[in-house]
């Protein structure tokens, strides 16, 4: 036997049992699920041993905050705290005010290890749940620590992680928007000169999400509110193994709000500055007929960005309008929409346009015609500038807003819409800004300092 398993066996009564138990196992899993538990042992012990060491060395005492004299010991008390590699136990000195003033005791010791006096588990703990509850529920987050890593954390423990987290990130965003709101521009995102040079795609879209139709209860029924969702991701172009030249999407960033779209805009345009929408050689903006995300694009992004209206949501609105005026159930119409969606993809959307003029002046057409060509002429005419699908793909940018709608699926409906799911306000936001932190690459950023621990 190796002197390291000499050193083990030696180290803990624990530690022998497992060495046994992975000299005996044949099976190659077996043994690995074995030595993930001895090492996470062995790593308690070691930091453990640490902290036995360090307690050791002289506190330097404070004063006491309310009358002034200097801190006395009371001697070593124990404290514990859960980690991601089990809990850790250590004594430390505690000390207290000479004159019994009512501060509580002090651990100088704690405070340098950078916990607080009712902290019961470590930051890291507190990511990796929270990192588990941005993609499934809180029990299922619960079940799967303790399955993958044996960590023993509640589903309400993780629960006001989330919130507690969830709040920092939001109040992170309102000092952002703020700062934004006084003219100064946030510093962009660190990229290649490379992303730098690519297109820079974007657009908004809004899904529904389940919500209590009543604070603090869950009964009555289902209130349905309206997420608007924003994405922005880079078009890089790629060879395949046969050397055709295709292209993906990358460097995905996110902005989202359970608001009007007067709310997304701000948080819109704020995320668009990180992304370099000023110095980005070719802005496009793709989104369905909707006329708030349209009036959106007017006023922030008309002046940096193409804008393209989704093909297959134009080639619907054609539908609509041509069904009513020639009876969807035949022939004639089928056949015209087909020639109608054929000449709208290819460049000759002017075409179409002028043949439903064409049909508008028809001598007796009934006004249900009449009133849906004249919605579908005025729907294309209106986007005449967002419709010319020809030059999109000559220059090899998409003409669909599927980029947007599948945003609103796996950032929203995936999380969001699970079977008997409703949300608060409060909860729903405070998952939602945790899920956005993830997507965009600022989620450990909210953990560089302890997120306080729960009650229970």
């Amino acid at each position: 036997m190796s002197c390291l398993m000499k050193t083990i066996r030696q180290s803990n009564p624990e530690c022998q049992v497992m060495l046994d138990e992975l000299a005996n196992t044949a099976m190659l899993s077996s043994m690995i699920i074995i030595a993930w538990r001895l090492a996470r042992t062995i790593a308690v012990l070691l930091v453990e041993e640490v902290l036995a060491h360090r307690a050791q060395a002289p506190t330097e005492w404070g004063v006491c905050e309310k009358c002034g004299k200097r801190l006395q010991s009371k001697g070593f008390a124990p404290r514990q705290i859960k980690s991601v590699i089990g809990i850790i136990k250590w004594q430390r000195r505690l000390g207290r005010c000479a004159n019994k003033c009512a501060i509580g005791q002090v651990a100088p010791f704690d405070k340098g290890l950078g916990i607080t006096p009712n902290q019961k588990s470590d930051s890291g703990l507190q990511q990796i749940a929270c990192l588990a509850a941005v993609f499934v529920p809180y029990e299922i987050a619960a079940m799967l620590l303790n399955q993958l890593g044996g960590i023993a954390i509640s589903s309400q423990a993780i629960w006001e992680w989330v919130q507690e987290s969830g709040k920092k990130m939001m109040r992170q965003l309102e000092v952002e928007l703020s700062v934004l709101k006084d003219g100064k521009f946030p510093e962009i995102e660190t990229m290649s000169a490379e992303e730098m040079r690519q297109t820079l795609l974007t657009g908004a879209d809004g899904v529904m999400a389940p919500f209590r139709p009543q604070a603090q209860t869950a009964a009555g029924k289902t209130k349905w509110r309206e997420v608007k969702v924003a994405i922005f991701a880079r078009l890089a172009e790629r060879q395949t193994r046969s050397g055709k030249t295709t292209t993906r999407l990358h460097r995905h960033r996110v902005a989202a709000v359970l608001g009007d779209v007067d709310q997304l805009s701000e948080r819109m345009w704020l995320e668009a500055l990180k992304q370099g929408i000023t110095q980005a050689p070719q802005v496009v903006w793709l989104s369905d007929g909707g006329r708030g995300f349209w009036r959106l694009f007017d006023e922030r992004f008309h002046s940096y960005a193409l804008g393209v209206l989704d093909f297959y949501h134009a080639a619907q609105n054609v539908w609509s309008g041509v069904k009513v005026w020639l009876d969807g159930r035949t022939n004639q119409a089928k056949s015209w929409f087909a020639d109608a969606r054929h000449r709208l993809r290819h460049g000759q959307a002017n075409d179409v346009l002028d043949d439903i003029q064409s049909a508008l002046a028809l001598d007796g057409l009934p006004d249900s015609a009449h009133q849906a060509l004249t919605r579908l002429y005025n729907y294309l005419d209106k986007h005449r500038e967002h419709i010319e699908y020809d030059k999109m793909k000559a220059l090899g940018l998409p003409i669909g807003s599927g980029l947007v709608e599948s945003t609103c699926k796996w950032l929203i409906q995936q999380r969001f819409k699970g079977v008997g799911m409703r949300w608060s306000e409060d909860g729903f936001n405070h998952l939602l800004h945790l899920r956005l932190a993830w997507v965009n690459g600022r989620f450990d950023s909210l953990f560089s300092s302890s997120i306080p621990s729960p009650k229970s």
